[in-house]
């Protein structure tokens, strides 16, 4: 487990499809997401159920508020090379109640200091849609710098296009 004041990095359970499930239909958490079609709850516990096992290739952590234990969003690093020592970062606070507290910004920090110390990472870089304002403040201001735009490659629900932005941290550059 990963531990900050606010958050607690934890692996994901089956039972953790309840608390999950909402969010697949919240329009604010997937408003910037590519999004799927509706998910039933036992739908949800089955993607639980059959998660692959955390690896070096992809790690998937639970973000739970350390006040009262409650799950309020998932992390993950994904499609780690070690050769490289790169690894792509995917975020989001499925809790309303919770966003816009820190959260977000501790779960980040926690998972990059996981990334470069305990996966000996050299590199970690995202996505985020150029219009997402909030997510591109937090992550400029945790040491990430954008590197480049892939125009017009996101749709929303409503069908309009969005440019994406890349951004990228290397090891020495998060900041605390």
């Amino acid at each position: 487990m990963l531990e900050g004041e606010l958050v607690r990095l934890r692996a994901l359970e089956p039972e953790d499809a309840e608390r999950l499930h909402p969010w697949t239909a919240d329009p604010e958490v997937g408003r910037w997401m590519v999004n799927e079609h509706p998910l039933s709850v036992a739908q949800v516990r089955k993607r639980c159920e059959d998660r692959a096992l955390n690896t070096y290739e992809k790690v998937v952590l639970g973000i739970e508020a350390r006040a009262d234990g409650k799950l309020i969003g998932v992390i993950d690093l994904r499609d780690a090379e070690p050769e490289l020592g790169e690894a792509e970062l995917d975020v989001y606070i499925g809790d309303a109640g919770y966003r816009g507290g820190g959260y977000g910004t501790e779960a980040l920090r926690l998972m990059c200091r996981y990334g470069f110390n305990a996966m000996r990472l050299h590199q970690i870089t995202l996505w985020v849609v150029a219009e997402n304002e909030a997510a591109r403040h937090v992550y400029r201001k945790i040491g990430f710098v954008e590197e480049g735009r892939h125009r017009e490659s996101f749709i929303d629900a409503d069908g309009e296009r969005h440019d994406m932005i890349l951004m990228s941290m290397l090891k020495g550059e998060l900041k605390w």
